[in-house]
């Protein structure tokens, strides 16, 4: 067994390991608007669930780590208050790769990559309509964390839901989901990505 503490190592070897071991992770791909109404999407992997009463997720965005400013989602997710959020699939995961090049903040990667996109239900930002689920979401609280109070190193997005859309082939009935049909992606390390593999289940105890 291998001992080591982060302390002693460099910030990419501690991802390394992060991004290596907390596998397989969900993925983000996430509609934001600019102040200068640029629409800009990105995808992130440090993604899950935070309650289900209210319905909540969380978004972890690291800052540009050469500058320290936040990047474009965060800044607009504050600067909106309101991001869209979609479940990256096999259909759409290679436009998602596409739009995690860096470009300017003015750039729009929504329209560098040709996605088509469709008006939302409760909030002003643009969503994607080859995306098989999405999550229209008020910003709940952003947290700054780590590195000092005066420069953290990310930022933690906490998204109330306010509005679901479900491909009709993925929902079933009273709250139930296809996740075979949703046909999920998940992040591994370096350029690594998985499917949906052997499924097992496991009853819970009384």
């Amino acid at each position: 067994m291998k001992s080591i503490d982060p302390a002693d190592l460099a910030m990419k070897e501690n991802y390394k390991i992060l991004t290596g071991t907390i596998v397989p992770r969900p993925i983000a791909f996430v509609t934001s608007v600019a102040e200068d109404a640029t629409l800009n999407g990105a995808p992130f992997s440090y993604f899950n669930i935070v309650s289900a009463d209210p319905p909540m997720i969380s978004i972890a965005v690291q800052r540009n780590p050469s500058t320290g400013k936040m990047k474009d989602t965060s800044r607009n997710a504050a600067a909106k208050g309101e991001f869209v959020v979609h479940i990256t699939d096999e259909d759409n995961v290679e436009k998602a790769n596409e739009t995690s090049a860096s470009v300017a903040a003015d750039v729009s990667e929504v329209e560098m990559t040709g996605l088509k996109t469709v008006s939302s239900t409760k909030v002003s930002i643009p969503a994607l309509q080859n995306a098989k689920v999405r999550f229209e979401c008020k910003v709940e609280k952003i947290v700054p964390l780590g590195g000092t109070e005066e420069n953290p190193s990310c930022d933690l997005l906490i998204g109330r839901i306010v509005h679901y859309h479900l491909d009709e082939k993925v929902y079933r009935d009273n709250g139930h989901s296809d996740y075979r049909k949703l046909k999920p992606v998940s992040r591994l390390a370096g350029n690594d990505y998985a499917k949906l593999g052997e499924l097992f289940s496991l009853e819970r105890p009384k």
